[in-house]
């Protein structure tokens, strides 16, 4: 059984990391996969590892804060693929700065453009041809979308946009066939956080939090997220951590706080 073979799949934020590993995963499992990410060289390599994997494959540089752009995007799948099954949100930048010692608010602009506009837009055109074959929505969040978290803010207020966004879009759609699946990562082993925006809105260059502590390997998330994706499951939170902070969040919030800043304290770099 291969629930992926031949369909339609667009992934945003696909040119490394996550994005990267999850399209070429989805063009093993015989997908045709169309690529959305800014960086056009980048996206060229990742096309020549899906179609190695044994998938069709489609590069669309793309800027997901632009909304001309997502409408683009999708009809550049359409228009190759006949068609869109799946949509992965999974494009994203994160932060790292305390609120009071931002110097420029437009970093939190920045990020829910980027996050959560990007998604809605793409969201908003995919909709249509995922609706047509009964497919699937996917928005990769993070744990961080659950629950506050120091020096997170802007990031956390676009992933807390996104999980309402995409809950409220699941009971919108019950009955249509067409379902959606919210993602809540840890701390994965990718390049995001060295790429962060600081309290100046310019990225940090290295990451802010000691890379060797609890963090999953990649392989492991795309593969929660591709059997997620099979069974249609609603949402997965990945870490036990995460699972059982959300029913602490429920009887004893003021531990999660604490938690969380203890937690962030002892992760730096």
């Amino acid at each position: 059984m291969r629930p992926m073979q031949g369909k339609s799949v667009i992934v945003t934020g696909a040119s490394a990391g996550i994005g990267e590993a999850l399209a070429v995963a989805l063009a093993a499992r015989g997908a045709s996969v169309t690529l959305a990410a800014r960086d056009a060289r980048a996206l060229e390599r990742v096309q020549a590892r899906c179609e190695a994997a044994g998938g069709r494959a489609l590069a669309v540089p793309t800027d997901v804060g632009d909304p001309e752009a997502c409408r683009l995007l999708v009809e550049r799948a359409v228009a190759a693929f006949g068609g869109v099954d799946v949509l992965v949100n999974n494009a994203g930048i994160t932060m790292h700065a305390r609120f009071e010692d931002v110097k420029d608010l437009g970093l939190f602009e920045r990020l829910m453009r980027v996050n959560y506009l990007g998604a809605v837009h793409c969201t908003f055109h995919a909709l249509p041809h995922i609706k047509a074959r009964k497919g699937l929505l996917v928005a990769i969040s993070s744990l961080t979308g659950k629950t506050g978290v120091p020096t997170r803010t802007g990031y956390a207020a676009s992933k807390h946009a996104m999980q309402g966004f995409f809950d409220s879009l699941r009971i919108e759609l019950l009955d249509t066939g067409t379902d959606v699946l919210v993602v809540s990562p840890g701390f994965v082993a990718t390049e995001i956080r060295a790429h962060a925006l600081g309290a100046e809105g310019r990225p940090l260059g290295t990451s802010p939090r000691d890379e060797q502590g609890a963090t999953m390997d990649v392989d492991t998330c795309v593969a929660l997220i591709l059997r997620a994706m099979e069974r249609r499951q609603r949402e997965v939170v990945m870490t036990l951590t995460g699972r059982v902070g959300q029913v602490l969040k429920l009887v004893a919030p003021g531990l999660v706080d604490r938690l969380a800043a203890r937690a962030v304290r002892g992760k730096q770099a």
